[in-house]
């Protein structure tokens, strides 16, 4: 059985935490390389253009409308379980099965230490880190940059040592919520990636307030305004050309003030624990359950004690 997310080049953290949590969280060898089943797993993976033949068993996966709905009711796919309510809809599944996003068993995983002392951390989406310049804004607003191309590893432990999470990263949030780090949610640049949080959200009764930030450059204002991805090597020339570097260090020192005014001023966001806790232990046993029928043993592999 296959596990299977998105993969980027660079990598992306909400995708890479795949590799880090499954396999402290089943038996080993539980996941191997035999493409015959697919464990679906973290990520808004859920496309219409997935292999037709193998059996697709979906753990706390997401639609997040890149592709049209996959059909999962051909008999290849088996739902274990779901992200949110809008994916359900969307699947016409039953609601029931609509728990949370699958990264909520970090909970349920031995993590690396924190570390950062407590500060204020912000990451952008993997495609604004690549067209933006949030790491020259940081650097002059005071606040820690989280690359999300960045070691998976490191990035769980600086999140887990924040004081603060500020994210246009949807899996930002997600993560400093399992690990009861407060956040701000920036509304996505791109806007093909805002629909997906408010599928995760309601999965955890979280009313999402997400923040805005101004573009950082002068290819996120192409970006923000054209709602295009702007990705041609081309159009990136044009817009980190001499003669556009002054309106772009303008732009970088207004996306600064704006991002310290909202570490100092925002409205943190984190949902209930007793919500976190009752989606948590829902995500285990749907987990455990699926293990079992496969191998009749509980996925303990790893697994810390909770």
């Amino acid at each position: 059985m296959k596990l299977t997310y998105f993969r980027n080049t660079p990598a992306n953290f909400g995708d890479e935490i795949n590799a880090f949590m499954w396999h402290n969280l089943v038996p080993p060898g539980f996941l191997d390389e035999d493409e015959t089943e697919l464990f679906l797993g973290i990520g808004s993976i859920l496309w219409d253009h997935l292999p037709k033949s193998p059996i697709k068993h979906v753990m706390g996966s997401g639609f997040g409308g890149y592709t049209a709905p996959p059909d999962v009711h051909d008999g290849s796919w088996n739902v274990v379980w779901l992200r949110g309510p809008i994916t359900a809809e969307k699947l016409g599944l039953d609601p029931s099965l609509a728990i949370c996003d699958s990264a909520i068993l970090l909970r349920a995983t031995t993590l690396p230490p924190p570390l950062g002392g407590g500060r204020t951390v912000f990451m952008p989406h993997f495609e604004s880190a690549a067209r933006g310049s949030w790491q020259k804004v940081c650097a002059l607003a005071g606040i820690d940059y989280l690359d999300p191309r960045g070691d998976c590893v490191e990035l769980l432990s600086k999140i887990r040592g924040a004081r603060l999470m500020i994210t246009e990263a949807m899996h930002g949030a997600i993560v400093a919520d399992a690990l009861r780090v407060p956040w701000i949610p920036i509304l996505p640049f791109f806007p093909q990636h805002r629909a997906k949080w408010e599928d995760w959200a309601r999965s955890l009764a979280v009313t999402l307030s997400p923040a805005t930030l101004p573009p950082s450059n002068l290819l996120e204002t192409y970006t923000l305004f054209t709602g295009l991805p702007g990705k041609g090597q081309r159009s990136r020339a044009m817009f980190r050309s001499w003669p556009a570097a002054p309106v772009n260090k303008a732009l970088v020192y207004r996306a600064a003030l704006s991002l310290r005014r909202l570490a100092e001023k925002g409205a943190p966001q984190l949902s209930g624990d007793a919500e976190i806790d009752r989606a948590t232990e829902r995500s285990v046993e749907a987990l455990d359950r699926f293990v079992r029928s496969r191998t009749a043993a509980p996925a303990a592999a790893g697994r810390k004690e909770r």
